[in-house]
């Protein structure tokens, strides 16, 4: 049995993929990605992750809708999920805090802030 918590990442840019996964993994975190808010939903219900980092900003679904669908599922609604995004301004973190979100971060994604709020929720 493992104590590391599993997270998914999801973030349709794979550049910010390889970054958040290199700085989780290092980080000692068990990683799974997912580039889209369907899949997204998906993932949780099948994973049950202990966390998710979501982007808000994405084709098709985005981060908004998506947390709105894994936070009022009963089978998901227990995953914290965190915001991650470039969206900055205090509407959207109230926005994203009223779809069930846990936390936001905002994008330039600072390392240290990331790590913690991720341990006060894991």
């Amino acid at each position: 049995m493992t104590d590391r918590l599993n997270l998914l990442i999801v973030d349709d840019s794979p550049t910010e993929r390889h970054v958040l996964n290199d700085l989780l993994t290092k980080a000692g975190y068990d990683v799974v990605a997912s580039d889209n808010g369907e899949d997204a939903i998906q993932k949780a219900k099948q994973l049950r992750p202990d966390l998710i980092l979501m982007d808000v900003v994405m084709p098709g679904l985005n981060g908004f809708q998506a947390t709105r669908a894994i936070s009022r599922d009963a089978d998901t609604r227990s995953i914290p999920i965190i915001l991650c995004t470039s969206k900055s301004q205090e509407t959207d973190k109230i926005w994203g805090m009223r779809q069930g979100a846990r936390d936001y971060v905002v994008k330039p994604i600072i390392r240290d802030e990331l790590l913690a709020k991720i341990a006060a929720l894991g």
